[in-house]
């Protein structure tokens, strides 16, 4: 391969990179619109913002779809837990209004 056309599959590639990155945006803006509901539903009901059994759930699946994906399932674990931190910190806000 010549670097001409290494250059070109690197922007073939880079450019399905972005495409992927704007997708994981978009959906998790959807994650976010929804946990935002949840966040209120359970603020209006008393409900404590952190749910540890629903987290923990929801951590096993997501361990069980990386290894089916062939994703490491520690990266995917750490990057719900980042999630699923920020989803807490939204609830929290909630209690307040």
């Amino acid at each position: 391969m010549t670097p001409d056309e290494a250059n070109e599959e690197l922007l073939r590639l880079r450019s399905s990179i972005d495409n992927l990155d704007a997708a994981l945006v978009h959906l998790l803006a959807e994650r976010f619109k929804c946990t935002e509901q949840v966040g209120r539903l359970k603020a209006h009901a008393g409900m404590p913002p952190a749910d540890p059994d629903r987290e923990a759930i929801q951590i096993e699946r997501l361990r069980a779809l990386s290894e089916t994906s062939g994703l490491d399932p520690h990266f995917a674990e750490k990057f719900l837990n980042v999630i699923i931190a920020e989803v807490i910190q939204n609830h929290r806000q909630f209690l307040d209004e």
